[in-house]
């Protein structure tokens, strides 16, 4: 096969619809927008949601709570992905996104303490859960918040 001969598979390229060219095209007068009405205009047609002058269904949900603005979101690691790192490591938040743990640091670091860890680490975050604390400090590890 040569550079001249290559030609793209059969109906993989699909030829436009050119309305308003005839009535021997199939899409001729009216364009496939039948007579008169909204949708037949320029410009007509209804927004999201409209339900034909019904109260639309997201107006008739009952509204509950409120989002905050100032909400702070944490990048989470547990004590078992810790366990990678080497024995004295200092685990950062810049170590962190280095070695693909989290992807990037968002607000901050948090803690937790799901798993164990059989380490002694020194480790630099944000927050900390109570569990995870504990169980740093009991493998000989120090904790520090930054």
């Amino acid at each position: 096969m040569k550079l001249h001969e290559l030609k793209p598979a059969e109906g993989s390229r699909k030829r436009r619809n050119r309305v308003g060219r005839g009535s021997s095209s199939g899409n001729g007068k009216t364009s496939g927008r039948g007579h008169k009405g909204q949708k037949a205009r320029s410009g007509g047609g209804t927004r999201l949601g409209f339900e034909g002058g019904q109260t639309p269904l997201f107006q008739t949900l009952p509204k509950r709570g409120f989002t905050n603005i100032n909400r702070k979101e944490y990048a989470i690691v547990n004590l078992k992905t810790l366990n990678r790192f080497e024995e004295g490591t200092e685990v950062t938040p810049a170590l962190l996104v280095e070695t693909g743990v989290i992807k990037d640091e968002k607000a901050g670091i948090k803690v937790l303490g799901n798993g164990s860890i059989d380490r002694k680490l020194t480790v630099k975050a944000n927050k900390f859960s109570n569990a995870a604390k504990e169980a740093i400090e009991a493998a000989g590890g120090t904790i520090e918040v930054i």
